[in-house]
């Protein structure tokens, strides 16, 4: 996935690439949100949450509860 914004901006875009787990090829959207940052799909739906895990690593969990991953 690769994600596009303005820095300290709290939303942008995100480019789905080969490999995306379940339904999150539909990702086009990020938002940071109560500390959290959460991926939308082309209808604005989320498709998951994550929270910052270390520098560059978000943890968290698919809609439907798979375990996500997010690192540099």
């Amino acid at each position: 996935m690769t994600f596009g914004g303005t820095p300290d901006s709290g939303e942008g875009t995100i480019a789905p690439e080969g490999g995306c787990p379940g339904s999150f090829y539909t990702s086009r959207k990020w938002t940071f949100e109560n500390g959290s940052l959460v991926i939308r799909d082309h209808n604005s739906k989320p498709l998951g949450e994550l929270a910052l895990a270390s520098p560059g690593r978000f943890d968290g969990k698919s809609i439907s509860g798979m375990q996500l991953t997010l690192s540099r």
